[in-house]
């Protein structure tokens, strides 16, 4: 799309604008921003103008406009954010899934070579070509489904050299791709089998020689931790995070999951989100509600282990910020479709249609750090999507199956 080039799209019968929402605490349907026929005029990548499409075309129709017309009746709203995934990966963990519904435990699985560093074994063996494959395959499906920014984490690497490659892969497919893919370090995902040292000495390994690579490459801009019994304790765990954001990384937390301790020290530190949070009680929901991180659930974590589901309506309720992101991996979340796990959370945790479309939109895009985009309003990029539907609330309740017809990316439509 020519830089310059002005473009209207339109008309949708309703239009989403998730514009002026507050970032944190409840929201209410009736005070959702909607625009009945409207319609989105974008200059090159970005949003002009968004308001009633007879009235934009009134205003247009001296200039050099293309109109870009829908037929049929479309609900239209910011493009889809999944701001916490493991899609770059080799090999499959469906092994570890049959023994955790034979009803063998976390540990068992791991204990018995499953785990993680199953992944890890398979990732480190599978070739450079067959990682972009099979990662340009999983954000392709997840583009097809209206997610237009993805958030990748690295960590099925767990070495300096492992966790640059998958970097280094991430980077390249994100230059060929419509959808934009954010970069996330996780070499911190678990303390490594062929690791010469305890839990400390390899989290001081990577600062010391991973992390001037990440900066002089420019490879993230993002540090994240799991911080469990399993993985990493809490000291060395803040002493990781605060070496990271001193050396100007953002930072995010894998937090909470099977016991509480990692979103305080998310906190604590600073970071922008803390993950999981199945197992978050009241000190650490008031605790999030008191601060800037963005709690993200991961419905599709819950359902692949056959656990509980984060307190994404009391994090709400005591005043916090909540996304929802799929958390598409090999091992506890490989359905890896973000609009159905949402809506799965909305109907178990009781959330409003507006706090599950902004959790996978607006404050999606803030758990990202990212300020260009999760709403439709002058100057953000023009990412959004149209439903084939009469009104908005029959996107959640058709419990995921609808998916948006078109995709939007960059003022382009993908299909």
């Amino acid at each position: 799309m020519n830089a310059f080039k002005t473009k209207l799209v339109g008309p949708f019968k309703q239009l989403l604008t998730f514009a002026e929402l507050p970032h944190k605490g409840p929201l209410n349907d009736e005070k959702m921003p909607v625009i009945d026929n409207a319609g989105i005029l974008l200059r090159g990548n970005k949003i002009e103008a968004v308001g009633v499409f007879d009235d934009l075309v009134e205003d247009w129709k001296i200039r050099d406009v293309d109109i870009e017309e829908l037929q049929g009746a479309v609900v239209g709203m910011p493009g889809l954010i999944d701001a916490h995934t493991h899609i770059c990966y080799g090999g499959s963990r469906a092994d570890d899934y049959a023994m955790r519904n034979a009803g063998k435990s976390y540990l068992e699985i791991a204990r018995a070579g499953g785990g993680i560093w199953r992944s890890v074994q398979q990732t480190r063996n599978a070739s450079d070509e067959e990682l972009a494959e099979g990662l340009t395959s999983r954000a392709i499906d997840h583009i097809r489904k209206g997610i237009t920014t993805i958030e990748v984490k690295s960590g099925y690497g767990l070495s300096v050299e492992a966790e640059v490659r998958m970097l280094e892969i991430i980077k390249k497919v994100d230059q060929v791709l419509q959808v934009d893919l954010v970069p996330t370090c996780l070499a911190a995902h678990t303390l490594p089998k062929d690791f010469d040292g305890d839990h400390r000495a390899y989290l001081k390994y990577l600062i010391r020689e991973l992390f001037p690579i990440l900066k002089k490459d420019r490879l993230t801009d993002r540090i994240d931790i799991f911080v469990e019994e399993t993985a990493f304790n809490y000291e060395p765990a803040k002493d990781y995070l605060l070496a990271a954001k001193e050396a100007g990384f953002d930072i995010t937390v894998h937090a909470d999951q099977f016991t509480a301790g990692g979103s305080r020290l998310a906190i604590e530190v600073g970071a922008i989100s803390a993950d999981h949070l199945e197992a978050s009680e009241k000190n650490e929901i008031d605790l999030l509600a008191q601060s800037d991180t963005v709690a993200i659930a991961l419905p599709g974590a819950s359902l692949g282990l056959g656990m509980g589901f984060t307190p994404a309506r009391k994090i709400l309720d005591a005043g916090g910020s909540l996304a929802i992101a799929s958390d598409w991996n090999p091992g506890s979340a490989p359905m890896g479709d973000l609009l159905m796990q949402a809506a799965v959370l909305g109907v178990y945790e009781k959330l409003s249609t507006a706090e599950v479309l902004a959790a996978i939109t607006t404050r999606a895009a803030r758990a990202l750090n990212l300020t260009d985009r999760g709403s439709l309003e002058p100057g953000m990029l023009g990412d959004f999507v149209g439903f084939s539907c009469e009104h908005y609330k029959e996107i959640l309740y058709n419990q995921g199956a609808l998916k948006p017809r078109w995709t939007w990316k960059n003022g382009v439509r993908w299909r």
